[in-house]
């Protein structure tokens, strides 16, 4: 991963989130809207996340990429996929704790950007299992 290839996330970009609650089970989507400038250093980025109808979960994050490239918003990036002309695809995997329990799981982002779209998906895997369950995923057109 190269800091050219952070360019195409800068921008403003209306989309939605979509997750799974953790105590029902039960799928839940919401509109979500993302900021995202360059940092202080050519390797981070300031993100703005903005819920328009959840003004308090508003957040603020600061994404940077290692100076090799093998590390994405702390996760070892796993693959970088060109896939049609303009779109790439980055997988990272880090291991952490998910669910309300806070169990041992091995978390997986894949990240999916174009000129236009972009996606974020979390899964994870729980330790000593094989299934992964998919946390949730922003998706994103971007403003012009």
């Amino acid at each position: 991963m190269t800091r050219k290839e952070l360019k195409p996330f800068i921008g403003n970009w209306k989309g939605r989130l979509t997750y799974i609650d953790y105590s029902s089970g039960k799928s839940y989507t919401m509109p979500a809207n993302i900021e995202i400038k360059k940092g202080l250093n050519a390797n981070e980025l300031l993100i703005s996340n903005i819920y328009p109808n959840e003004p308090e979960a508003n957040s603020m994050d600061t994404l940077i990429i290692s100076a090799k490239g093998n590390s994405f918003d702390g996760a070892a990036v796993k693959s970088i996929t060109r896939l049609s002309v303009g779109s790439t695809q980055i997988i990272t995997e880090s291991s952490g704790t998910d669910g309300n329990e806070k169990k041992p799981a091995l978390i997986r982002h894949t990240y999916t950007i174009s000129k236009t779209n972009y996606s974020n998906t979390k899964e994870v895997q729980f330790f000593g299992e094989t299934k992964w369950l998919k946390r949730h995923e922003y998706s994103y057109l971007k403003s012009m």
